[in-house]
């Protein structure tokens, strides 16, 4: 009886297990199909092609919260940059020690950078919903670090409006080929040699990009319209104000302290700006599509924009990292920005490129920036959807061997 009891369960328990196998075998072949499929798609992926969405399906997606721009909360981070500022000028005099000021010149340096940020935020008006305050707050910002808050905000609200664009972007934008030939073989190598792009704010106020006419500071510019004349002229003097101010300070106190004190972060900061600003439209490790024509558009033009993260630097310069949404809809305050991604990356897809995670410090950008600068010098004359070329002799004949 229990041999034949056995023979039965034999029999029943033979046709399960092989059901039970086939049943995980088809789950593992459905599985490996499914990531085949997706290794697939994300291989045939086109960031060229236009996207199946439109600006107003992400818009719709963002809690409307996140819309909302607090005056009290934005004023707070002003005082959090303030008191850091003050707070390391007084730690630097007090200890007065070669072995304390680098520290104090980084630290400082990024503080500028971080207010900068908020004065970029007046700018775009995500500060708050008070123009006058707006300006005011934007003024007080930007004079301190030596940038024309108005001449600034509207060069930087052309480069919003017309990101992308191979001919009417404003900043970091492409050289195309002839202009990159007419370049002096110097200028060339400077251009694209670290470190001396990160140097270029300064130059880039008095005189913007190569192959564009006119400055930040001068009124008839043709970057401003004929009503825009007075805030120019305004901001233009409060810039002369602050550089009279510290010519001041370096006579009462002395050059060399002022150096220490001002001039070194201020050097820290432009490198600051120059790092981030051209990560956030160049570096990725496949091509990203420029546009001209027909083919550009708003839309277009912002995704193609770069998220990166800082490590811990993310929260002191007011996660400016967050770039991509921040690029669609700039009157979204920066300390909304995180959700606002967060909402929207369902429907943006493969159009949004997620960021490598930072350690504490960003040290992996540094490769990123070396490797851009090498390989994205200049763009073809002609077509409607390109990518950056690469001059082999301007480094020696270099080739990227991940292309």
């Amino acid at each position: 009886m229990a041999q034949q009891m056995v023979r039965l369960w034999s029999c029943l328990s033979l046709p399960k297990a092989s059901l039970f196998y086939g049943w995980g075998w088809g789950w593992g072949l459905a599985k490996a199909e499914k990531v085949a499929a997706r290794k697939e798609e994300e291989e045939n992926f086109d960031p060229a092609n236009p996207p199946p969405f439109r600006l107003g399906e992400i818009r719709a997606a963002i809690p409307t919260h996140c819309w909302v721009k607090d005056p009290w909360r934005s004023m707070s981070y002003v005082a959090r940059d303030g008191v850091a500022v003050v707070g390391l000028v007084a730690m630097a005099m007090l200890l007065d020690s070669w072995v304390v000021w680098p520290f104090y010149w980084l630290a400082q340096g990024t503080m500028f950078w971080a207010i900068f940020v908020l004065g970029h935020d007046c700018g775009h008006g995500s500060f708050s919903d008070s123009a006058r305050l707006n300006s005011i707050v934007g003024h007080f910002l930007h004079t301190g670090i030596l940038v024309p808050y108005h001449g600034w905000r509207i060069s930087h609200r052309k480069h919003h409006q017309n990101h992308g664009h191979v001919d009417r972007d404003e900043s970091w934008h492409p050289l195309s080929e002839k202009t990159y030939r007419d370049l002096g073989s110097l200028s060339r190598k400077l251009r694209f040699s670290k470190p001396f792009p990160l140097f270029a704010f300064p130059l880039y106020l008095w005189s913007r990009s190569p192959g564009k006419q006119g400055s930040h500071f001068h009124p008839g510019s043709d970057l401003f319209h004929p009503n825009e004349r007075s805030d120019v002229i305004t901001s233009t003097i409060c810039w002369l104000a602050m550089v009279a101010m510290l010519l001041s300070l370096s006579w009462v106190i002395g050059p060399v302290p002022m150096l220490k004190l001002y001039g070194a972060p201020y050097i820290v900061f432009i490198m600051w700006l120059a790092f981030v600003t051209y990560l956030h439209h160049h570096g990725h490790a496949k091509k990203i599509p420029w546009y001209r024509g027909k083919e550009w558009s708003y839309l277009r033009g912002a995704l193609t924009t770069l998220d990166r993260d800082y490590g811990w630097i993310n929260n002191i310069h007011h996660d400016i990292g967050t770039h991509v949404i921040h690029h669609l809809f700039p009157q979204i305050p920066h300390y909304n920005l995180v959700e606002a991604t967060e909402a929207a990356r369902p429907v943006l897809g493969k159009y949004y490129r997620e960021p490598q995670k930072s350690g504490p410090f960003p040290f992996h950008l540094f490769g990123i920036l070396a490797r851009s600068l090498r390989i994205d010098h200049f763009v073809s004359d002609v077509g409607d959807v390109i990518c950056y070329q690469t001059d082999p002799q301007l480094h020696g004949g270099w080739q990227d061997k991940s292309e």
